[in-house]
């Protein structure tokens, strides 16, 4: 049943006095039966806003003081002045001064007194007027906070844990950045969700991760669940900075001056050489999974290739484990907001969700699909459950075709070997467009064209035992669809959208806070083939996740890769495909030499999770012919594009 859609567009309100009288005339209750649907009944012009200073317990700046981080609040005045009080929805960031948020990177901007006039997004907008505080937290180190940032670490997360902690009258907070005056949150219940992207929505994980009371839902937005993930997969790295690059990006100028030795402990902590240290265990959110109290609303790209989707399929897998309420929303996007890509039923769905989960109001929607998945650009499907329930794991074996370098794939184990040589200046574009093709720097293995359907849902894992000609290799598999059809152009700019002159409006404005953004609109791709999922790894740490060793030339290894989890249908006439290569150009860095290596494909298996597992793989398989396909190339989505990515809140 897919989820219920408001076409209305909220917007601005006329007069601060219609405003007031309706919340006057209009109470957020129902008179009679149990309230569904919290109203836009309070004045968003005469809404308190204010900012105080929460301790956060810890001198991150070595200063001698514990820091103060900042927190802005915009909460509606009625409830108070009528001795009811209010719950929060909370964004705590680090991008509020130095890089903006949303598709339009909106920043707070202050009047005379320091009260936030413009709250990035519309959050504020629409959910003050239906009766909800919202909070926007500056992270220790950031705009007007201080301290230190320490991209996932203690700092962060404590930095928000903290303000939870105050609005549940736990904490201490100030009026001033160095006064004396506490400032009390008794207009609130303490009840809190946590809301953001990227960098943002890390620390919701981060921080319901800990088990703070009070936090009772958190909505991640294309979020990291474990900081190795980020800059490493398996020792291959992704990036060529560590997290000390990106703190540096958004410390204030007053926490540049004062936190070199934070800096350090990062460049430290986070070896290029892959290798798991005590840096990562702590921002790891995974490993705590099992203290998260708050229900979650997972959003993310399936082809997010920024914050990839190895960070969905453990977070999602540790949380149902846990029995954590969730919920999960899954696009065919990059990187990109779901306010960018489904505005309409997103600014509905999130109203009802924080309704239910901060309200209580019992609006059903705990009770409706667990997902929505986007199969094609604007289509959206629904499961009960994530994934799907009879989905189970098969195991894919590839073996040598007719040709060389073009192998099949299906259930029976294959002998022989298939030789690469790493070629850092290609990417999984460039393998996949020549699938059919024997090519030096590759080996692909494709399915006989499905008679049926067959679906992919959740995480797939590729085993490869390979014998490296050098010292050092890197490894990549990736899983593909070969076969026409129309996708989201994720690998463009935008990551598979397109942004608009147009605005329409989602809340209440003010003088200085317009609730009106830029429409979008899906940007499509026409392909003949779609990447579906992609894993990757330093073949040095064969023997261990954890630390990386020199290889043997001569010498076989084998190694698990972890590919990211999706949610994807191969329709009938295509094919399955699995590539298994070296350095995939700008999704993760070459070795230090350039290795050939051999596959033993009778130690080689993808492990893939089939709605109807081995079954439903070999009825879809089942009486269509293995025929030569041509060996022209294909056209896909342009090569993933030479960036410092940054887990921004931007798109």
């Amino acid at each position: 049943m897919p989820t219920r859609m408001r076409l209305t567009t909220w917007r601005p309100l006329a007069t601060a006095a219609v405003t007031a009288l309706m919340a006057a005339l209009v109470t957020p209750t129902v008179a009679h039966g149990t309230p569904q649907e919290s109203r836009p009944v309070y004045s968003y012009d005469n809404a308190v806003r204010e900012a105080v200073w929460v301790d956060t317990r810890l001198d991150g700046d070595g200063d001698g003081k514990t820091d103060r981080v900042a927190v802005d609040i915009v909460r509606p005045r009625e409830p108070a002045q009528q001795g009811r009080k209010v719950p929060v929805i909370m964004d705590a960031s680090p991008y509020y001064s130095c890089c903006g948020r949303g598709n339009e990177s909106q920043k707070k901007t202050y009047d005379a007194q320091g009260n936030v006039v413009q709250m990035p997004l519309f959050y504020d907008n629409y959910f003050v007027p239906r009766g909800y505080a919202f909070v926007g937290v500056d992270l220790a180190g950031t705009n007007r906070s201080d301290g230190c940032v320490d991209v996932g670490g203690r700092s962060d997360i404590q930095s928000a844990k903290a303000v939870v902690d105050w609005l549940n009258g736990r904490g201490k907070a100030y009026t001033t950045r160095t006064g004396t005056t506490r400032a009390k949150a008794g207009w609130t219940n303490g009840r809190t969700g946590m809301i953001g992207k990227s960098w943002d929505g890390t620390i919701a994980n981060g921080v319901a991760a800990t088990g703070v009371e009070g936090l009772e839902t958190i909505v991640p937005i294309s979020a990291i669940s474990t900081w190795y993930d980020y800059y490493f997969s398996k020792g291959a790295p992704l990036y060529g900075s560590g997290p000390d690059w990106l703190s540096n990006r958004v410390n204030s100028p007053d926490a540049r001056a004062k936190c070199a030795a934070v800096q350090q402990k990062l460049v430290d902590g986070a070896p290029r050489t892959g290798d798991w240290t005590p840096l990562w265990t702590e921002r790891d959110y995974n490993k705590a999974a099992s203290k998260v109290k708050a229900s979650v609303f997972l959003i993310h790209g399936m082809q997010d290739l920024n914050v990839r989707m190895q960070h969905v399929g453990p977070w999602w897998d540790a949380l149902a484990k846990n029995g954590v309420e969730r919920k999960i929303w899954l696009s065919e996007t990059g990187h990109v907001d779901p306010f960018d890509f489904r505005r309409a039923e997103w600014v509905d769905t999130l109203h009802r969700w924080f309704d239910h989960e901060l309200l209580g109001y019992d609006n059903g929607i705990d009770r409706e699909p667990m997902a929505d998945i986007e199969r094609h650009p604007d289509q959206w499907v629904t499961s009960t459950v994530w994934p799907p329930r009879g989905t189970d794991t098969t195991t894919l074996r590839p073996a040598e075709g007719a040709r060389e370098g073009v192998g099949t794939l299906g259930l029976r184990k294959g002998t022989g070997t298939e030789t690469f040589t790493d070629n850092p200046e290609l990417s999984e574009t460039d393998w996949a467009a020549h699938i059919d093709t024997p090519t030096p720097e590759k080996a692909g293995f494709a399915t006989v064209p499905l008679t049926r359907d067959l679906r992919l849902s959740g995480s797939s894992k590729v085993t490869v035992t390979a014998t490296p000609s050098t010292s050092t290799a890197h490894l990549s598999a990736v899983l593909v669809d070969l076969g026409p059809d129309t996708i989201r152009d994720y690998a463009d700019t935008y990551e598979g959208i397109t942004t608009l002159t147009d605005r329409t409006c989602w809340g209440v404005s003010t003088t200085g806070d317009s609730a009106c953004f830029k429409e979008t609109q899906a940007k499509s791709a026409d392909v003949d083939y779609t990447i579906v999922s992609r894993g990757w790894a330093d073949l040095g740490n064969h023997a261990s996740d954890l630390k990386g060793a020199p290889l043997t030339p001569g010498e076989p290894y084998t190694i698990t890769l972890d590919l990211g989890a999706t949610d994807h249908v191969v329709p009938a006439g295509h094919r399955l495909a699995l590539i298994v290569a070296g350095t995939d150009k700008d999704l993760i860095d070459p070795p230090s030499t350039t290795p050939t290596l051999k596959l033993d494909l009778s130690r080689t298996a993808a492990r893939v999770p089939f709605v109807g597992g081995t079954a439903a793989f070999a009825r879809a398989t089942a009486g269509s012919a293995a025929t030569a396909p041509e060996a022209a190339p294909l056209d896909g989505v342009q090569a993933p594009r030479t960036v410092q990515r940054v887990p921004e809140g931007g798109r």
